[in-house]
């Protein structure tokens, strides 16, 4: 018996030692299709990296993300699981009613000043008129009552509100979760994605709005058109969890003006007239639909008359938000730090900013650790 588990230890030895040669020799794959992600490829050494111990971490993620057939694994893995009974997966929980919802892990509360000491800093040196920041809380807090039994969940709404607390008093906090949770029975959230619905964004904009003093727009002013009902977002890719519907993505379509805008995208130097990317529907991140994705620089002229200006220092959770901005900002600039290696505050006096926006979502915040490098 015991030559028999040797035998078989070391079939798995080889095994894993051949996929991790076959992993280090194949070209590293950069983002993930299937997860929407950037993917970790092979770390720069140094003895200063190796001493911190962010070498070791970063070649652990490495083979993690360029492991062979990682779907594949990852596909086996969840349905392994499933069959012990298991509701989560790679940090998504299998909640009620077909909801996938990610695994929120946040900040100490030592990380969380400190971030919030870097735009604090930079936010007492820029002169605008108003300085907004919202938190946007995910599916995972707001639909916690949707969590499989006794599912260990940190509170979004703790992190939330140690956030708030360490802001700057010039600046107008957007309280969103309250707003949310009202509308909590409504499809506010894709269940398949890690993102808000356009619903959800819509409320989040009505709270802008009246914070911002600004005169929103109520929803018999948009044609709201569904454009896809065969959506299967980030939070189904990585759990595994092959068998649940997909999600539909509705798009808001102001019913008073037929004036285009133009997008301006900078990394890829390209533009458009709309704000919409109806060709991300014939691919895998139908999100995309929503100004294309994630880029470093947007800048968008909409055919508001005001000359008013915004910069919105975001994630991909204002990608559905902003086009609501389109009629109350003559220019909107959307700024991604964990691409954006430029100067924020020469792009601010430069162009005559009159707003900024903070908006990300909990998840995303207390996960990246970019706005450190905001200046």
């Amino acid at each position: 018996m015991k030559k028999y588990y040797t035998a078989i230890t070391a079939i798995f030895l080889v095994f894993i030692g051949i996929m991790m040669v076959i992993c280090l020799l194949s070209p590293a794959k950069t983002f993930s299709d299937e997860e929407n992600r950037t993917l970790q490829t092979m770390p720069k050494f140094s003895v200063e990296k190796l001493k911190s111990g962010e070498f070791t971490k970063q070649f652990e993620n490495y083979i993690a993300d360029q492991f062979p057939k990682r779907n594949f694994f990852v596909g086996v893995k969840s349905r392994s699981e499933l069959l012990l009974g298991k509701k989560e997966n790679n940090n998504v929980y299998r909640g009620k009613d077909g909801y996938l919802m990610q695994k929120f892990v946040g900040d100490d509360l030592k990380a969380t000043e400190k971030k919030m000491e870097y735009i604090n800093n930079f936010l007492k040196d820029i002169s605008v008129s108003n300085k907004y920041f919202m938190l946007v809380p995910t599916s995972v807090e707001i639909n916690r009552d949707k969590l499989p039994y006794a599912a260990p969940a940190q509170s979004q709404l703790t992190y939330i509100n140690e956030v708030e607390s360490c802001l700057n008093s010039d600046v107008k906090f957007i309280d969103v979760y309250s707003t949310l949770y009202s509308k909590k029975n409504e499809y506010i959230y894709y269940k398949t994605d890690h993102h808000w619905t356009t619903d959800g964004a819509y409320y989040a904009y009505q709270k802008f709005c009246q914070v911002a003093g600004i005169k929103s727009r109520s929803k018999s002013e948009f044609n709201i058109k569904t454009v896809t009902k065969d959506f299967y977002g980030t939070s189904y890719s990585k759990s595994g969890f092959k068998d649940v519907k997909p999600d539909s993505i509705n798009i808001y379509e102001p019913l008073d003006t037929k004036e285009s805008c133009h997008v301006e995208y900078s990394d890829n130097k390209s533009g458009s007239d709309t704000l919409y990317s109806m060709d991300s529907l014939k691919q895998k991140d139908k999100y995309g639909v929503f100004l294309g994705g994630n880029h470093s620089l947007v800048k968008i002229k909409t055919w508001s008359k005001n000359n008013k200006k915004i910069v919105v220092i975001r994630d991909s959770y204002a990608n559905c938000f902003v086009p609501f901005l389109a009629s109350a900002y003559s220019e909107i600039y959307l700024v991604d730090m964990r691409y954006y290696d430029d100067s924020v505050s020469r792009l601010i006096s430069a162009n005559k900013i009159d707003d900024i926006l903070f908006l990300y979502n909990a998840s995303t915040f207390a996960e990246d650790d970019s706005i450190q490098f905001i200046e």
